[in-house]
C-alpha cells in the first residue's frame, strides 16, 4: 500500500481531487487531500501574511502528526512550489514527487518568476488593483481548459482568491529534495502555461507522462489522472 498526499493548487481546496482519491482507495491506498491555509473552507484563516513557507508547512504538519511515510506526494499548478518544499524538508517520508502541471523550482526561485512573463503580468496586476495588493482573484476556468458546464457549474462555487504572497516568496532549500525522484505530468490540450516546466523536468532526467485535457486534470480527466498515479506505484 502506498500513501498518497495530494496537493492542491491557487484557488482551489482539498475537495479538487474528489473524483481522482475513491480511483486510488478503490485500488488500496490511502489517501490525503488536506486544504492549505487561508484556502476554500479554510479561508476564514486568509491574511496578508499567509505564504508559501505557511502551505509547505501545512503539508509537513499533515505528514508528521500522522507518522505518515512511502509518501507519494502530488502537487497540482502552484502546489510544485510546496512539493518541493516538503519534500526537501521531509525526504525520508517521500518515496516519490509528483508534478502535475506543476512549477518545478530550484533554491531562491518563486512561483511569480517562474511563470511565463504576461501571465506573470496579469497575476501581478490582477493583485495590485482586484486584490488589494495582496490577493490573486480567481481567474476563468476557460482559460485553464475547463469547458463542460458540469464542471464549471462544480468548481466556481467552491474556488477563492489566493494569497499573492505565496507566488513572491522565494522557495528556501538545503538540497536534500535532489535525493527524492520526480515525476512530471503536463496537460497538453490547453495554453501549456507549463510546458518549460516539462522540459525542466526532462532536463533533469525525470520521467515526463503528457495527458490529453485541460489544466484541471483532476476534474476534467480523473480517471486518466489516477491511471497515471497507479501506474507509477506498479513500476516501482
Amino acid at each position: 500500500m502506498t500513501t498518497f498526499v495530494l496537493v492542491h493548487g491557487a484557488w482551489h481546496g482539498g475537495w479538487a481531487w474528489d473524483r481522482v482519491a475513491p480511483l486510488l482507495r478503490e485500488a488500496g491506498h490511502e489517501v490525503h487531500a488536506p486544504t492549505l491555509t487561508g484556502l476554500s473552507e479554510r479561508a476564514h484563516l486568509l491574511s496578508p501574511l499567509v505564504g508559501l513557507d505557511t502551505h509547505i508547512e501545512d503539508v509537513v504538519r499533515l505528514i508528521d502528526t500522522l507518522g505518515l511515510t512511502d509518501v507519494v506526494l502530488v502537487g497540482h499548478s502552484y502546489a510544485g512550489q510546496i512539493v518541493t518544499g516538503v519534500a526537501d524538508r521531509r525526504p525520508a517520508a517521500i518515496a516519490r514527487r509528483v508534478y502535475l502541471d506543476a512549477f518545478v523550482g530550484s533554491d531562491g526561485e518563486t512561483a511569480w518568476e517562474l511563470q511565463p512573463e504576461t501571465v506573470g503580468h496579469h497575476w501581478a496586476e490582477s493583485a495590485a488593483e482586484q486584490g488589494f495588493g495582496w490577493l490573486v482573484p480567481v481567474r476563468k476556468l476557460s482559460v485553464l481548459g475547463v469547458t463542460e458546464q458540469a464542471d464549471i457549474d462544480w468548481l466556481t462555487p467552491r474556488l477563492t482568491p489566493h494569497p499573492w504572497k505565496t507566488y513572491t516568496d522565494p522557495l528556501r532549500l538545503t538540497g536534500a529534495v535532489d535525493g527524492v525522484p520526480a515525476v512530471f505530468i503536463e496537460c497538453v490540450s490547453w495554453m501549456r502555461v507549463f510546458r518549460a516546466h516539462a522540459e525542466r523536468a526532462r532536463e533533469r532526467g525525470w520521467p515526463v507522462h503528457e495527458l490529453e485535457t485541460g489544466h484541471e486534470a483532476m476534474v476534467t480527466a480523473p480517471k486518466e489522472l489516477a491511471g497515471v498515479l497507479l501506474s507509477l506505484v506498479r513500476d516501482h
